[in-house]
């Protein structure tokens, strides 16, 4: 008669899988953020403390790791939106601030995402690691938008926000002597801007 398998026994390695897996995340961030050149999923591993193979077990590439990274710096974007009680511009440029202050404080490992493909379609295709921060700013600019008397501009005001945001030019500005609140209110006077001109009727 075979031994009925305990229904705690698979939790450990439940727990050790999703621990190496914050690991891994973790070290490509921490290895990004501190390296010129380009980092291998091997030096990830070996900075995350585990093998080469167990790091393959969970992704398949550095940009993979990359990819669940963003996702989670997104998500806590997300989780700041969803907490504020405010509504419309004032809504939109806390939350834009707290990105800026998230890209600040990832530096250089939020700089490393490149694609060959736009944003609209990355967006539209459901990009895994735009959704969250897409969630984070839908409800805020659709409610700027109303509160400016503009129409609603859908995922084109995604697209404008995404433009000005970019985490590289965020840290091109800190690095060229903008402090994080000049940078930030710049950034915000901007969209503002760019929402009015999108909208304006062509000549």
């Amino acid at each position: 008669m075979s031994a009925v398998p305990h229904p705690t026994r698979s939790r450990p390695m439940r727990s050790d899988t999703e621990r190496n897996r914050r690991h891994l995340i973790k070290a490509a961030a921490l290895l990004f953020e501190n390296s010129p050149t380009p980092v291998s999923l091997a030096e990830i591993a070996k900075h995350a403390e585990v093998s080469t193979a167990t790091a393959y077990r969970h992704f398949s590439s550095v940009e993979e790791i990359l990819h669940a990274f963003r996702a989670q710096v997104g998500s806590e974007l997300r989780d700041f939106s969803g907490r504020q009680t405010t509504r419309g511009m004032v809504r939109l440029e806390a939350v834009s601030r707290y990105w800026v202050s998230l890209v600040l404080e990832h530096g250089g490992a939020m700089a490393q995402m490149r694609s060959h493909r736009g944003y609209l379609e990355r967006l539209s295709e459901g990009t895994g690691y735009l959704t969250p921060q897409a969630e984070a700013l839908t409800e805020p600019l659709r409610q700027t938008t109303e509160e400016l008397g503009l129409g609603d501009l859908g995922d084109e005001a995604l697209y404008l926000w995404n433009a000005l945001f970019d985490p590289r030019d965020i840290l091109d500005l800190i690095k060229s002597g903008r402090t994080e609140d000049e940078a930030a209110t710049r950034l915000v006077a901007a969209l503002r801007g760019a929402l009015i001109g999108w909208s304006a009727p062509s000549p």
